[in-house]
């Protein structure tokens, strides 16, 4: 009896192995040939993985990003590549290295070799300032690890590093050091991927971009960059375009000035003093771009410090981003927002919200307000207090006072820009479909208060499908949500259209147009009433019809 089952197991390994999934081996790419590692999913399915594969050589210090020179024999594509050289999330130190444009390649197998599938490119966030595509390793792989949504979504997912801080964004803001080398790099990215992805079963002629908050911004810009006719189809923003007030840096000069004294560069003579920066120590540079916590504390708000951004240089970028829709035209586009995505910023400018035994004054509301508006002087606190409180009534309840606080940083800061993006988008649209999305599904992060829905951020875990990678920090309802954000993500890429794809979602998502404005609400529990019409309408309009046509403050020249 022994005998017959030892047998038995051993014509099962034998016909597993017959019939296990494909697997890509050694891939040509332009610059060489690479290996990576296959990651068993399933009986008969598996996703090959590459990781570190050089998309550009090593770039010099703000220089535009050169082709790869190549390698001979076959690279090891197994461990992810250092981040490109940044500040720590504590800012007391940096970390990384010049040496960083690579990126990571996750390819889902099945009993046959892929060919001809869906690519998505991600472009991670970190304020412009830090960040890597393979950042926040928590219980497990990378929260941008692409092995659960290019299996369950039968696509390519590719995540790539690129340039941030100040070797990544600072400006002169004008030919001399014109900027935006970070979102040269991305480019480069993305260009690689069209030239090379047929070889990892991919088709070049439909890839869809995505990225949150920076990397968010980042996809806008580069759909409304005349670099990229005809290199992508679509593009996913989740949390942020680049119309955010802190996406663009309109003062360029006095950023770098800022950094050359830090650095000991400055001099009155700016030829002199960009001369002196550029040969500068990449890491003392780095340090110079922190941001200083200590300066906000009772003074300003914090958009103030996100100082390192792209800028209008007249080439890449080569005007205000609002005028530059039409560039897109043909991209399908889809963004949305978190719904407290704002409230992580607003805690840290009005602390006493997260403060069960504090209350949040009138006073503390018109102080962000006051911050977050100073381009309009004190006109705008006043229009904009009496719509935020207006459902107040005589006696506020105070916990929403406290929301109201999330929401005018939600509004300022995401959904209020998101919402404009997507106008212009269908606007301008020759092709392009847009869509608008919600996600409001309740904060996984313990100790907030209760009216506190989804922060910043934590979309992401599901389009990644952390909870199937990581079953046991999760409930069945999260499971839903993220096998339902996985078919709209993958779906759109796959066809332009999140509703319909090779995937099932709950709920059919209409167009947004140039006179209708449905978006999707997006949590666990779906139905056709998900569906609504013009997000929050009453405060798109104030910030785009009246705060929008109030005189500018008078400002000192900055030096």
């Amino acid at each position: 009896m022994r005998m017959i089952t030892t047998l038995a197991m051993a014509l099962l390994s034998i016909s597993i192995t017959l019939v296990s999934s494909a697997k890509l081996g050694v891939v040509q790419t332009e610059s060489g040939r690479v290996q990576g590692t296959n990651k068993g999913t399933g009986l008969f399915t598996s996703v090959d993985v590459f990781k570190g594969i050089p998309f550009a050589d090593t770039p010099g210090l703000w220089e535009k990003p050169k082709p790869h020179p190549g390698w001979d024999g076959v690279l090891k594509a197994t461990k992810y590549a250092e981040r490109c050289l940044q500040v720590t999330l504590l800012q007391t130190e940096t970390r990384g290295s010049v040496d960083c444009l690579y990126l990571n390649i996750f390819v889902p197998q099945g009993l046959k070799l892929s060919s001809n599938l869906p690519v998505m490119v991600y472009l991670f966030g970190g304020a412009f300032l830090l960040g890597a595509s393979n950042d926040l390793a928590i219980l497990g792989d990378s929260l941008y690890d692409g092995k659960e949504m290019a299996e369950r979504g039968n696509v390519i997912v590719v995540s790539a590093n690129y340039r941030v801080g100040t070797l990544g964004f600072l400006s002169s803001g004008d030919t001399r050091m014109p900027g935006n080398y970070g979102l040269w790099d991305q480019h480069a990215a993305i260009s690689w991927v069209r030239r090379n992805i047929a070889a990892f079963g991919g088709n070049p002629h439909n890839i869809t971009i995505f990225g949150q908050s920076a990397g968010a911004a980042s996809v806008n810009f580069q759909m409304l960059s005349p670099y990229s006719k005809g290199l992508f189809r679509r593009a996913i923003s989740q949390g942020g375009v680049a119309l955010s007030p802190w996406a663009l840096q309109k003062e360029p000069m006095a950023l770098t000035k800022k950094i050359a004294r830090k650095v000991g560069c400055y001099r009155s003579d700016e030829d002199t003093m960009l001369t002196c920066l550029k040969m500068s120590d990449p890491v003392g540079l780095t340090m110079a771009g922190k941001i200083d916590i200590l300066q906000i504390l009772g003074n300003g708000v914090v958009m103030d410090l996100l100082e390192l951004a792209p800028v209008v240089d007249g080439d890449f970028v080569p005007d205000e981003p609002a005028r530059l829709f039409h560039n897109a035209a043909d991209v399908d586009y889809m963004a949305g927002i978190c719904s407290t995505d704002g409230h992580i910023f607003a805690g840290v400018d009005v602390p006493s919200i997260n403060r069960k035994k504090a209350n949040t004054t009138v006073e503390d509301v018109r102080d962000l307000l006051a911050g977050l508006t100073k381009e309009k002087g004190t006109a705008a606190v006043g229009s904009a207090f009496s719509v935020y409180s207006a459902h107040w009534g005589s006696n506020p309840d105070p916990a929403v006072v406290k929301k109201t606080v999330a929401d005018i940083e939600t509004d300022f800061l995401f959904l209020v820009p998101t919402q404009i993006a997507l106008q212009l988008h269908a606007n301008h649209s020759s092709g392009g479909r847009t869509f608008s999305y919600l996600f409001n599904m309740k904060t996984r992060i313990p100790g907030f208060p209760s009216w506190v829905e989804a922060e910043h951020s934590e979309d992401l875990q599901y389009v990644f499908g952390k909870p199937f990678a990581t079953p046991l920090v999760y409930f069945p309802r999260h499971r839903d949500l993220s096998r339902n954000m996985i078919a709209y993500w993958t779906n759109f890429a796959r066809t332009g259209d999140p509703g319909h794809g090779d995937s099932k979602v709950p709920v059919p998502w209409p167009t947004f147009g140039k006179t209708h404005h449905p978006f999707l609400t997006i949590n666990h529990k779906m139905t056709k009433s998900s569906v609504g019409y013009d997000l929050r309408q009453n405060y798109v309009n104030y910030w785009t019809q009246m705060y929008s046509t109030l005189p500018s403050a008078r400002r000192p020249q900055r030096e």
